[in-house]
């Protein structure tokens, strides 16, 4: 039923969502303790995250939030409802459809900040 099919995507990106959020919140509990330091410390940290890079990231880190909160919901009606597996791979693409309209307003605030340089 799985395999190559959508539900083993679903499977690969929700696990590769969840450790990505995970390594992304042990950074900012990381960087947030950064300000016992001082402001000095903790504002110089803050510059350094507005590099490009850090940006990419950004948008990376708000991707996997939402596809990992989206197919969360998709697993939800899956284990609660009678329904649910029956129709698991129309749900899935639900779940990307609902992601491209969620995660459009992010690129277009993060994009101009990425190749304006502002």
């Amino acid at each position: 039923m799985y395999r190559g099919r959508e539900g083993q995507w679903a499977f690969f990106l929700h696990r590769i969502s969840g450790v990505a959020i995970l390594a992304f919140l042990l950074l900012h509990v990381l960087d947030i303790s950064l300000a016992m330091w001082g402001p000095e410390v903790f504002n110089r940290l803050l510059a350094f995250y507005h590099q490009t890079i850090f940006r990419i990231g950004l948008l990376l880190v708000i991707a996997g939030v939402l596809y990992h909160a989206l197919n969360g919901l998709r697993i939800i009606l899956m284990d609660f409802t009678s329904w649910g597996v029956r129709v698991q791979r129309q749900l899935w693409y639900g779940v990307w459809v609902l992601f491209v309209v969620m995660y459009l307003p992010a690129l277009f605030k993060i994009l101009p900040e990425i190749f304006g340089g502002k």
